[in-house]
């Protein structure tokens, strides 16, 4: 079964976050779309911006954001990216994204993978593996070499589980490279044990079938039931995959896969966003 496809694109990375940065949010400033000239700041500017997105005035708030990105603010490059990724406040421009996840990148590749702010350099090498994969129509050639290039930075050095699964799945499927389960296997349960649903999954899947593995059907059975728990209802395929597992496992595997996930759901409640 090939994963790359099961879900598709750019990963969502929510507003939520933002609101966590202290230093990159914070109170809205006595500064409006007529104040946001040469004197305002590129923090101003965002934070301008970011309030402006809050309270829905997605105009101000993609003048202001592009204010701070022409700037060089690499948070309100991406966040731009994204509202151009996902045609949000914008017309959808993937290439218009591509370039500002690109800026990001190129000018933030090797900040502290602990500071704040690393969390969306990250996403935006995330960004990027997911345009070099799939390309862009008459812009980007799909190019899966680049593609684990950008995951695999990600994964290993900001240990960005999105990356992480992303590079699992490349692995699993042989693009980019040759076919490595154990490479596969190896990242998945990286992602996997930082809740990353998909992960859970792609890890199970591999761990019951015994797929260029250790076969261990209680695990994967465990890891397959645990995804399911968490899944959103648009992800079918893990339900899928979770059903088929059940179906052909022992009544003895069953009882001790259901046992293990639910222990494992009790100590890993869902982070509040």
């Amino acid at each position: 079964m090939r994963f790359c496809n099961a879900f598709g694109g750019v990963a969502l990375f929510g507003m939520s976050v933002l609101a966590g940065l202290g230093a990159w949010s914070g109170q809205a400033l006595a500064l409006d779309a007529r104040t946001l000239d040469r004197n305002a700041t590129p923090v101003e500017a965002f934070r301008f911006g970011f309030n402006a997105y809050k309270q829905g005035d997605k105009t101000t708030a993609v003048e202001a954001l592009t204010f701070a990105a022409d700037k060089g603010h690499a948070v309100a490059q991406w966040k731009l990216g994204r509202m151009y990724a996902e045609g949000d406040g914008l017309t959808k421009n993937d290439v218009k994204a591509f370039e500002l996840f690109s800026e990001v990148a190129d000018a933030h590749a090797d900040d502290n993978p602990n500071a704040p702010s690393a969390r969306f350099v990250s996403n935006a090498f995330v960004a990027l593996g997911s345009y070099y994969r799939d390309g862009i129509p008459n812009s980007v050639q799909p190019d899966f070499g680049r593609a684990r290039q950008m995951f695999s930075y990600a994964a290993s050095y900001f240990g960005d589980s999105d990356a992480q699964l992303n590079l699992a799945r490349m692995y699993y499927d042989g693009e980019g490279g040759d076919r490595d389960p154990r490479q596969a296997a190896r990242w998945a349960k990286l992602s996997a044990d930082k809740g990353n649903v998909g992960a859970q999954a792609l890890l199970g899947h591999m761990l019951f079938e015994g797929d260029g593995v250790t076969r261990q059907p209680v695990v994967g059975l465990m890891f397959l039931t645990i995804a399911r728990d968490r899944a959103p209802a648009t992800d079918g395929w893990i339900q899928k995959l979770q059903e088929q597992a059940f179906s052909v496992a022992t009544e003895t595997e069953r009882r001790t896969a259901l046992a293990m996930a639910d222990d494992w759901i009790g100590k890993n409640p869902p982070s509040v966003q």
